[in-house]
C-alpha cells in the first residue's frame, strides 16, 4: 500500500460525514470522486483552464476534478457538499486566488497545504491593463443627480473593481499561452513533488505544451500583426492578457464580473467609442447574456460575435483549449479587418 493511498485515506475519514452528505452531488463537477484510483494523483481544478493544464502536464498520472459545471459561469460558483469532500481529500488543488471566493474559502479551510494558487506563478496584471476605462464607472444604476452623487457612485465602483478582481487585479491569466506554458511548468514541479518517480514524465508533458502553447502564440502574433482596427469592444474586461499581448485595446461593457449591469450612462460611453472606432463587431461571450452586445451593436450598425474567455467550455464552444483559442483568432481577425 503506497503512502498517497494512506494520506487519502487518513483525509477521507475525517471528511466522511461532507461525503456522505454531498453523495449524491460527487458527480456534479464534472470528474471523478477524489480517491477513485490509488494508482494516480488525485488533482481538483477550480475551472476549465486549469483542468485543461493539469490533464495534459500529469497525463495518465492523475485524474482531474473540475469543479465547475460545463456551461455554467464559474466566478459565482457555490460548492455543494460532496465538492467540498472531493476538495478535502484531493492531493493537489489548482485554483487561481480571487477568482473563486467559494473555492478561496474551501481551500483556506479544507485544503491549504495542498493547494497550488496560479495567481502566484506570475504577477497578475492590473485590472485596467490591455485597455481604457476599467475603473468601472457607470456600472451601478445608482443616479447621476448631481457631482456627489456621481463620486459616491464611482467610488463605489472602485471598491468593486478591487473586490471583483482580487485587489484590482486582473484573474484572466490563461488567455496569454505564454503565461499559460509558464503555469504548466510550475504545476510539473508541484506533481514531482507529489510523486518523484514520474517528475520527468510531468517535466516532459509541460515541455511539449509549452511547445504547442507557443506554436498557438505565433500565429495569434502573425495574425493580428496587419489589421484595420486594433480596439475591441467587449461584454466584460476578460481579455487583458490577450489585448496586452497582441497589442490590441479591449473596451469594455461591464468590468471583471460578466454579470453586472452597464448604467445607460456606462452604454452610452461604449456606443460612442464603438462609433469612433468604426467597430464592425461587438463582442459577447457563450456563458453570458448577448443582449446588451446586440443592443450596442443595433446602435451602431454592427454585428455581435462570440469571443470567448475561455472560463469554462460549453456545448457552444466545445473542443478544447487550443481550438477555442483558435476559433477566437478567427474571429479578431474577421471583425478587425486583418490581411
Amino acid at each position: 500500500m503506497n503512502s498517497r493511498y494512506v494520506s487519502r485515506t487518513l483525509a477521507a475519514a475525517t471528511t466522511a460525514l461532507l461525503v456522505l452528505a454531498g453523495a449524491t452531488a460527487c458527480g456534479d463537477g464534472g470528474g471523478q470522486p477524489a480517491g477513485a484510483d490509488p494508482d494516480r494523483i488525485d488533482v481538483v481544478a477550480g475551472f476549465y483552464p486549469l483542468q485543461f493544464v493539469a490533464e495534459r502536464v500529469g497525463g495518465d498520472a492523475v485524474t482531474v476534478t473540475n469543479l465547475a459545471r460545463p456551461g455554467a459561469e464559474p466566478h459565482d460558483l457555490e460548492l455543494n457538499p460532496g465538492q467540498v469532500g472531493q476538495l478535502s481529500q484531493a492531493e493537489l488543488v489548482i485554483f487561481l486566488d480571487g477568482f473563486q471566493p467559494a473555492v478561496d474559502t474551501a481551500v483556506e479551510q479544507n485544503a491549504k497545504d495542498r493547494a497550488f494558487d496560479v495567481a502566484t506563478v506570475q504577477p497578475l496584471l492590473d485590472a485596467a491593463a490591455g485597455g481604457h476605462d476599467h475603473d468601472h464607472s457607470g456600472e451601478d444604476d445608482h443616479g447621476h443627480e448631481d457631482e456627489k452623487g456621481h463620486e459616491d457612485e464611482k467610488h463605489e465602483d472602485e471598491k468593486k473593481a478591487a473586490e471583483e478582481g482580487g485587489g484590482a487585479k486582473d484573474p484572466h491569466v490563461w488567455l496569454d499561452p505564454t503565461r499559460l506554458a509558464t503555469i504548466g511548468e510550475k504545476l510539473a514541479e508541484r506533481l514531482g513533488q507529489l510523486d518523484s518517480g514520474r517528475a520527468a514524465d510531468f517535466t516532459a508533458r509541460a515541455q511539449q505544451l509549452r511547445t504547442e502553447l507557443e506554436k498557438l502564440d505565433t500565429e495569434f502574433t502573425e495574425g493580428l500583426k496587419t489589421c484595420q482596427r486594433r480596439e475591441i469592444v467587449v461584454s466584460h474586461t476578460a481579455f487583458g492578457y490577450l489585448t496586452q499581448r497582441y497589442q490590441l485595446e479591449q473596451i469594455g461593457i461591464t468590468g471583471l464580473t460578466p454579470e453586472n449591469e452597464p448604467s445607460p450612462q456606462r452604454l452610452a460611453e461604449v456606443t460612442e467609442e464603438a462609433r469612433e472606432h468604426q467597430a464592425t463587431t461587438i463582442f459577447f461571450e457563450t456563458l453570458v447574456s448577448p443582449k446588451v452586445a446586440e443592443t450596442i451593436a443595433r446602435e451602431v450598425g454592427a454585428k455581435t460575435a462570440v469571443l470567448d474567455p475561455l472560463e469554462g467550455l460549453s456545448a457552444e464552444n466545445g473542443g478544447d483549449y487550443l481550438s477555442v483559442m483558435r476559433t477566437n483568432l478567427q474571429t479578431l481577425r474577421t471583425a478587425l479587418g486583418c490581411s
